[in-house]
């Protein structure tokens, strides 16, 4: 990824306010992901996951009248029925500024290390690592 290239955050917990950083190209890609999968279902969020072996998947948000899921449960779903039993990064795009109950609720079932929020432009609100 050139610098051009390069998706810019405002890490909260950074230095001082406003001070932008770089997102890794693994993460960057989680984003763009997530960004896709979003458009493609005109859902109110996308959502991205990167397994231990590299592997990633995307989803949006499911409002069925029957089946109700986040966008990252959705995604989650789709790594563990390919087989994933541990996730690296998550990143949702669109909805909230923060992970809701059920989202980070699927993400710690499979011990995910880094959580990537971001508007619906793309633009990174948040990242964070456990």
């Amino acid at each position: 990824m050139s610098n051009s290239d390069a998706v810019r955050v405002t890490d909260p917990s950074a230095a001082p306010a406003n001070d932008p950083i770089e997102l890794d190209a693994e993460d960057a890609k989680l984003v763009v992901l997530a960004r896709g999968a979003r458009g493609r279902a005109a859902a109110a969020e996308g959502a991205a996951v990167r397994d231990d072996d590299g592997r990633t998947y995307a989803a949006a948000t499911i409002n069925l009248p029957s089946l109700k899921l986040t966008a990252a449960q959705a995604a989650v779903a789709a790594a563990v029925s390919s087989g994933a039993q541990a996730q690296e990064a998550l990143a949702v795009v669109g909805g909230q500024a923060a992970l809701d109950a059920a989202s980070a609720a699927a993400a710690g079932d499979l011990g995910t290390a880094v959580v990537v929020i971001a508007a619906a432009d793309g633009s990174v609100l948040s990242r964070t690592t456990a």
